[in-house]
């Protein structure tokens, strides 16, 4: 479905040079710093603190909010956003989506609150963005925290405001497979100073000097290998978001008349990162279903990927815990969604080829 994105190697080796000089490895170093730098700046955020992967920045910015209770998410999400709830000791709480974006409804999360709620954790999904105003008037009504998982959203701004500045923090992954990547890695954007040490505290053991341990912290700093990965491949993002941009054209254009097939399309006022091109396949209307689909797809050598599916209110790790019945859309949904290939280099004849297989298996051409 898609292929991680590298800089040029000479680029990457000159980049790592001065780490043979200077033997820093890990815990901060220079490439971390500037790294950082550069991200609060391309993110459009006043901060953005580091972290090993997306899932550990999570899960830590949930902690440096000290929440307890009950968390309104998503269940149309990856694994990460429900486990770094339950991990935390709070208890999901999944609200349905919207049909044409497949975002968090507004409405359903307001329906939802109880004096148990302590958090709304909304999911920007491939690329679509949050109703963050919405959101925002109902955590204010409420006293809520507001929590992004923005892994799908890198560099996105809506109406020229930086994603990162939505709520009262987000979270970015630079996973290998993402838009934008540091091999693994991942931060979180905030925009309050007092989280800065929280944050920096539960990353690095709550190590503050050589024999000063104020608080209990995890293990999540980045080292220097992916921080100069994220420098590197930050220069050419844009370049490779326009060549990402001309393949979402390519697949609009050759699949929008497809009986049966409903394409992504972009919300307005968004400058968007192209990361992920969903198709939601109707059955009745296209002849086939979205599994049988992906099963022509793979017997001709195209990868593509059910992305999400299942619910992660269906996982088996909460077996007898949810029932997917009470979101009908996200249900609904992720047993017709299929992401398609996608990445810079994929060339235009790959694409045609994938749009043929699917225009021709449609109901009307069979």
């Amino acid at each position: 479905m898609t292929k991680a994105t590298l800089p040029p190697i000479e680029e990457y080796i000159e980049e790592i040079k001065s780490i043979w000089d200077s033997h820093w490895l890990t815990n901060m170093g220079d490439k971390h710093i500037a790294f950082q730098k550069q991200l609060e700046e391309y993110l459009k955020v006043p901060h953005a603190e580091l972290m090993v992967n997306g899932h550990m920045a999570l899960e830590l910015v949930i902690q440096a909010f000290e929440l307890k209770g009950e968390v309104i998410t998503s269940p149309f999400t990856f694994a990460s956003t429900t486990h770094a709830i339950v991990r935390n000791g709070l208890r999901p709480v999944f609200a349905d989506i919207k049909e044409d974006d497949c975002t968090l409804d507004p409405e359903e999360v307001e329906s939802l609150i109880t004096d148990k709620t302590c958090a709304i954790l909304p999911v920007h999904v491939y690329g679509n963005l949050c109703d963050a105003e919405a959101i925002r008037d109902i955590a204010q009504r409420h006293d809520l925290k507001v929590i992004y998982d923005a892994a799908h959203a890198f560099g996105e701004e809506h109406d020229g405001i930086g994603v990162g500045t939505f709520g009262d923090a987000s979270m970015f992954s630079f996973h290998a497979t993402k838009v934008f990547n540091s091999i693994e890695g991942g931060c979180v954007c905030f925009s309050e100073d007092r989280y800065k040490d929280k944050l920096y505290n539960l990353k690095n053991f709550g190590i503050r000097g050589p024999e000063v341990v104020e608080s209990v912290g995890a293990n999540a700093k980045m080292n220097e290998f992916q921080a100069a990965m994220g420098i590197c491949n930050l220069k050419h993002l844009d370049e490779n978001i326009q060549l990402r941009k001309a393949i979402v054209r390519r697949y609009q254009e050759r699949l929008s008349d497809v009986k049966g097939i409903r394409i992504w399309k972009e919300q307005s006022n968004v400058k968007h990162n192209y990361s992920y091109f969903p198709i939601f396949v109707d059955e009745k209307e296209y002849g086939m279903d979205r599994n049988s689909l992906f099963d022509v797809l793979d017997r001709n050598g195209i990868g593509a990927r059910k992305y999400f599916y299942p619910l992660t209110s269906e996982f088996d790790a909460y077996k007898g815990m949810f029932d997917a019945n009470r979101t009908p859309v996200a249900f609904r949904l992720s047993n017709q969604v299929m992401t398609l290939p996608l990445y810079p280099d994929l060339q235009t004849e790959i694409v045609d080829h994938i749009c043929d297989i699917i225009a021709g298996n449609a109901a009307h051409n069979l």
